[in-house]
């Protein structure tokens, strides 16, 4: 993509209304009686010669109804990757071609599909990280000469940090080592200097496969693979050590939750891996830069797109009634995710994409517009909506500084660059503009809260993050390239709009018993 922060470096959005009370396990064991009986055809007819394919398997509530659709996922000629009985999610890997089609039909089975459309061998996307700027050692070297007493070294340059009064914040708190906030991501880098202090490998795996892998380092970025986690997790909680960059909330600790192939696809079973493992290892808040692939936008009358749907949505919930708060980016691509309809061209991404008009009531950007998750737009550093910057009305909960390209939105001095200066791999410092980086700063926040409320519901501190949050009307006419064309339309009053949700994120107010 064009845009700063590339759609694949990534962000999420959208509410969306999925009935999934069986989705959590939370029925009566005897609700899966009715299950033990499967439809599938003996293995003797099954076709083996198609492409390997990866797919989710959604079953009514009750280990014995997973016990029932296993066997007929065999009869099906799949193989089961592994079982998320705690939330009915089956994984399964499979060459027949009408894998999907006939397991649908067995008994137990609300929904099933394809996690993707290229074999799993199959990976050609390296776009996360498009847009970066690289920090110059002039930048830095004049940022440590201003930095005071208080400040890290290269903290001047983070306009970010008093946008939302974090710098006021720190010194209250720095956030307590207790709270733990998971970045789902392309995994972290936790050798840097700035995140070693506050790193925790416990709550650290990598989930790519959708089977958790907790091999020491596993969660780590390999060499030539993205940077995007490691600069989410740097602005949520790099560490205040007197060296480099201020994370949000530098007292708390941070995880690595590795979700994305070396190519840069976020597929529904990794996702789902990861949601569940921050869920049963102690994470408090879980940061969500992408959305979900191959589908920018998947449809809930698709068969197998709404299989995908509901997998996420009920790792989600299961993660919230854990006691964890989920938030997510908003999207790169400038939509109006409340519109009658949006073009999505860039669909499925891991094949050949095509046109399709969609309705984001019915087509959900996910994991961002899930019912309970937290979706954040972004802001440049005048405080504006950030030109790439998806938004709507209903859709937008809050928003956070995400940075824009300096020539349209200019930080004061001392810092330079619109964008937001975070950690990359390898010890080094760069900049990224885009929702991704908006979403950590609200992560961070509520890491905060969590801190300052350690009791709190995920209900309670989301309740707490939107009333905190300062004001930002609405910003019409927007013409943020300055071409006399109005580029997106603001709907909504003072405190609840389309463009900043309930208003800008409040680090100072996170801290205030």
């Amino acid at each position: 993509m064009a845009h700063l922060g590339s759609r694949r470096g990534r962000v999420l959005a959208l509410p969306a209304g999925l009935a999934l009370t069986a989705s959590l396990g939370f029925l009566p064991a005897g609700a899966a009686n009715a299950a033990e009986l499967s439809d599938a055809p003996s293995a003797s007819v099954v076709s083996t010669d198609g492409p390997k394919l990866s797919y989710v398997v959604n079953v009514e509530g009750g280990r014995w109804t997973a016990a029932s659709v296993k066997k007929a996922i065999a009869a099906a000629g799949g193989t089961v990757v592994i079982s998320y009985d705690q939330i009915g999610v089956i994984v399964v890997h499979s060459q027949n071609p009408e894998f999907a089609k006939t397991i649908r039909k067995a008994r137990g089975v609300v929904s099933a599909g394809s996690t993707r459309t290229a074999p799993l061998s199959v990976q050609s996307d390296n776009a996360v990280g498009e847009g970066d700027q690289a920090l110059s050692p002039a930048e830095a070297a004049a940022a440590a000469a201003r930095a005071t007493d208080e400040q890290d070294a290269l903290e001047p340059l983070q306009w970010d940090l008093p946008a939302i009064k974090a710098d006021k914040a720190h010194r209250k708190t720095l956030g307590s080592s207790r709270v733990t906030v998971g970045v789902i991501d392309t995994g972290v880098d936790d050798t840097h200097p700035d995140l070693a202090p506050n790193f925790d490998t416990k709550a650290s795996a990598n989930c790519v496969s959708g089977v958790p892998d907790t091999t020491p380092g596993s969660w780590r970025p390999n060499p030539g693979e993205s940077d995007h986690g490691t600069h989410v997790a740097g602005t949520i909680a790099a560490a205040k050590n007197g060296i480099g960059v201020t994370g949000v909330a530098p007292g708390v600790k941070v995880s690595g939750i590795k979700v994305s192939t070396p190519d840069g696809f976020f597929y529904t079973e990794a996702v789902v891996c990861g949601f569940v493992w921050a869920a049963e290892h102690g994470v408090d808040i879980t940061n969500n830069s992408y959305y979900t692939d191959p589908w920018m936008f998947a449809c809930k009358n698709d068969e197998d797109q709404k299989a995908l749907i509901e997998a996420v949505s009920r790792a989600t919930r299961y993660a919230e009634h854990r006691g964890t708060v989920n938030v997510a980016a908003a999207g790169n691509s400038k939509f109006d995710l409340a519109a009658d309809s949006i073009l999505d061209n860039s669909s499925p991404n891991d094949t050949t994409p095509g046109d399709r008009v969609i309705d984001p009531k019915v087509c959900l950007d996910y994991p961002a517009m899930l019912p309970g998750v937290v979706t954040v737009s972004a802001t440049g550093a005048k405080g504006l909506k950030a030109s790439y910057s998806n938004y709507g009305l209903g859709v937008i909960d809050v928003s956070a500084p995400g940075g824009d390209r300096t020539e349209y939105q200019t930080p004061d001095a001392p810092a330079v660059n619109g964008r937001i200066l975070s950690t990359t791999v390898n010890g080094g410092y760069n900049y990224k503009a885009g929702t991704s980086m908006a979403s950590p700063h609200t992560a961070g926040v509520l890491a905060l809260l969590k801190s300052t409320h350690p009791h709190a519901s995920p209900a309670a501190l989301k309740a707490l993050l939107y009333a905190q949050a300062d004001d930002r009307a609405c910003t019409n006419p927007y013409d943020i390239e300055g071409d006399g064309t109005v580029d997106a339309v603001c709907e909504g009053g003072k405190s609840k709009n389309g463009f900043y949700g309930a208003g800008l994120v409040d680090a100072l107010d996170a801290v205030r018993k």
